[in-house]
């Protein structure tokens, strides 16, 4: 089955299905903001502080659903500056888990593979006791920078895209 691209960005590339949450939902002061760059990467960017029990922040897609049926693996495209980062998808917007897989980024442009079948379920910090990801859609994607310390990030996204 040919690769399918769920998003490429660019100049004109529209933001509004795309959402920043930060642990300011739960009183934190973490900062996280989304936007294109001069060069029309999607720019994910910001402070994550541990100030009142922070110490998150995310990128969230909420778009049409995605069907993953025939595919195997989410292909990213991204840039980042050396740190942890976790990419994060649901199956159903009512659940309360995510399904997760790391990545740490290297500073260069570099393109992730993950396989749909490893990603695993996480709510709040916690791994959980239920099945790895086996659905047949995908209602959310994102990206969550959780490193338990107080830092600056940077992600560029260029293409996320199934195969």
């Amino acid at each position: 089955m040919p690769a399918h691209t769920i998003f490429t960005f660019n100049k004109t590339s529209n933001l509004e299905h795309w959402k920043v949450v930060d642990d300011a939902v739960m009183g934190g002061k973490s900062s996280g903001h989304f936007k294109l760059n001069q060069d029309g990467m999607g720019m994910f960017y910001g402070k994550v502080s541990l100030d009142n029990n922070g110490g998150f922040s995310s990128l969230r897609y909420r778009g049409d659903s995605i069907d993953t049926q025939g595919f195997q693996e989410i292909v990213l495209r991204i840039k980042g500056d050396g740190k942890r980062y976790q990419f994060r998808v649901k199956a159903n917007l009512d659940d309360n888990h995510s399904y997760v897989s790391y990545f740490t980024t290297t500073g260069e442009w570099q393109t992730i593979n993950m396989a749909l079948k490893d990603l695993f379920p996480r709510f709040r910090g916690r791994n959980l006791s239920i099945p790895k990801f086996s659905g047949e859609a995908i209602e959310e994607l994102g990206f969550l920078l959780a490193n338990k310390k107080t830092e600056n990030f940077t992600l560029l996204l260029e293409s996320i895209c199934f195969q």
